[in-house]
């Protein structure tokens, strides 16, 4: 009688346990799958931020020498030092390069929105989720979207009289004289204008 009991007992233990390690075996790549999800979409954002931050670059570098033709040929260089010329010509080429370099493709890209000069791009991820306990995730591409702003950093100090004589100006603190004929002493882009991706 004891024995025939304890048997009785130990089979309806089995089906419990295998219950049990299926139901852990499905969490564990319930969390997987969730995981394979996180990881494409903060690849996805990542491949956004490098893709807008590029493009406003690229728009920062052309204002930067946009603004030293202007001191030269005593031309109406403020309207450059203030972002007045912003262009979006060939950012959106630059975040096609930098989405590529993050295995990801350039959705769409063009001016940032609002008063602020930038770049708004949208990417989607060339490569999926992956298969997964979840039905559906092998043809998921991991979408996202970033806004990079350019922010002038200077004011006006003093102006000389044109004809491609040195303009002092004060930026984020540092003065510059800018003189077009002595590069080792012109600041960088970055001195000038800041670039950073919008909040």
């Amino acid at each position: 009688m004891r024995r025939g009991f304890f048997s009785a007992d130990k089979g309806q233990a089995f089906p419990i346990y295998i219950t049990v390690v299926a139901g852990l075996l499905f969490l564990a790549f319930a969390y997987f799958a969730v995981g394979q999800a996180a990881a494409t979409r903060n690849g996805a954002q990542t491949a956004a931020d490098a893709a807008a931050l590029a493009a406003a670059q690229h728009a920062r570098d052309e204002l930067f020498d946009g603004f030293l033709d202007a001191v030269e040929a005593d031309e109406a260089w403020e309207d450059w030092l203030s972002g007045e010329e912003f262009s979006t010509d060939g950012g959106c080429a630059a975040a096609d390069d930098f989405a590529a370099r993050n295995d990801s493709t350039v959705t769409g890209c063009g001016r940032a929105e609002g008063s602020d000069d930038g770049f708004t791009v949208a990417i989607r991820t060339n490569y999926t989720v992956g298969e997964s306990i979840v039905p559906g995730t092998e043809s998921v591409h991991g979408k996202a979207e970033a806004t990079a702003i350019i922010e002038p950093l200077c004011v006006v100090e003093e102006a000389s009289g044109g004809g491609g004589d040195p303009v002092e100006v004060s930026c984020d603190g540092e003065e510059w004289v800018i003189d077009p004929e002595d590069e080792d002493a012109l600041p960088d882009a970055a001195d000038l204008f800041s670039v950073h991706l919008s909040e």
